[in-house]
């Protein structure tokens, strides 16, 4: 018998396929807009320059400063562009950063967001924005910051890096794994969750090992079906994430038995902390903090502040065991 939820679905209007980037002006226009700016870091321009031309008329510029954790200054610059510009809509195209920047702009000015995504972060489908000031990141969750319209394009991902793609894919499968365990949890998540796990975990072998474009481009479209399905829940930054997850994994797993067993079913595994261990490092992604330049003597005051700052976790947060977790995470040991 389920037992008693609640399940807010969120409104968002979600297009996917192959070659969907087309259908961009036809959604600018259905919200009733006609001058989009469009967003990207620098390094994507010539992917928005893409969604410029298929936008004509309807696009009033490109800005092409979005940058990591969403710094408030670039906000700022950003929108000095879209008051000169008059935007009434934004176009982001590209992973986190271009996607935070959108919803920094929409979180200041209300104004409707379309969101491309080109990697598998999964953010695009969420009401939550992190912010940098000073070296400080805050984050909030307000429906002013979830985008109106994701377009996901399985073309955009091709050129994806692999090593980013399997970052990337694991991030999206930490989203799912916390929402299992939160306090949000209901079965509709679960299966959402479920069906996200299973999809990346089946598709990141075939794109980092296949040899048949054809199966690498069927997997390609699973995986980023899977990240919109393990995107509706937020968590930031690939590459952490990748290393940490398998052992917050097995640090909450006594705490949070059933959402692990799921984890590990949706995985064809009997141990959920191992089996996300051994996909990561299966494919090629890093395994140990030392490898993402964290210093051992930096360890102890991560704990520190984990223990400072407690994030909802099913785990009591207690210093000697985060130390444990940490030293292992540094390390790159398979969790027990």
């Amino acid at each position: 018998m389920p037992q008693p939820f609640v399940y807010n679905a969120l409104p968002s209007r979600v297009i996917f396929g192959t070659g969907t980037i087309v259908q961009v002006a036809r959604e600018v226009a259905s919200l009733q807009c006609s001058r989009a700016l469009v967003l990207t870091t620098p390094q994507q321009v010539d992917q928005g320059q893409v969604v410029k031309e298929f936008l004509g008329d309807l696009c009033v510029g490109l800005y092409t400063n979005a940058t990591m954790h969403t710094p408030i200054d670039i906000t700022d610059d950003a929108m000095r562009t879209t008051e000169e510009l008059r935007a009434d809509c934004v176009v982001a195209v590209g992973g986190g950063s271009t996607i935070g920047l959108g919803k920094a702009i929409a979180l200041r000015t209300d104004l409707p967001q379309i969101v491309i995504p080109t990697t598998y972060a999964g953010s695009e489908a969420t009401p939550i924005i992190g912010q940098t000031e000073n070296g400080i990141k805050t984050t909030q969750k307000t429906l002013k910051v979830l985008p109106e319209v994701i377009i996901y394009d399985v073309n955009l991902t091709l050129s994806l890096p692999l090593k980013m793609t399997v970052t990337s894919g694991i991030n999206a499968i930490a989203h799912a794994v916390e929402a299992m365990y939160s306090k949000e949890a209901n079965p509709i998540m679960d299966l959402l969750a479920q069906d996200g796990i299973k999809s990346i975990a089946s598709a990141l072998p075939t794109i980092i090992h296949g040899k048949d474009s054809e199966m690498v481009l069927q997997a390609r479209n699973i995986i980023l079906y899977g990240a919109w399905a393990c995107g509706s829940f937020n968590l930031p930054h690939a590459e952490t994430h990748t290393v940490i997850l398998p052992h917050a994994i097995a640090y909450n797993a006594p705490f949070a038995v059933d959402a692990m067993a799921k984890v590990a079913s949706s995985l064809g595994v009997t141990n959920a902390a191992q089996g996300i261990f051994d996909l990561a490092k299966g494919q090629g992604a890093p395994y140990s903090l030392r490898e993402l330049g964290m210093k051992e003597e930096d360890v102890e005051r991560a704990a520190e502040i984990a223990v400072k700052s407690p994030y909802p976790n099913p785990a009591p947060l207690e210093k000697e065991k985060l130390l444990k977790l940490l030293r292992n995470a540094w390390a790159g040991n398979r969790p027990e």
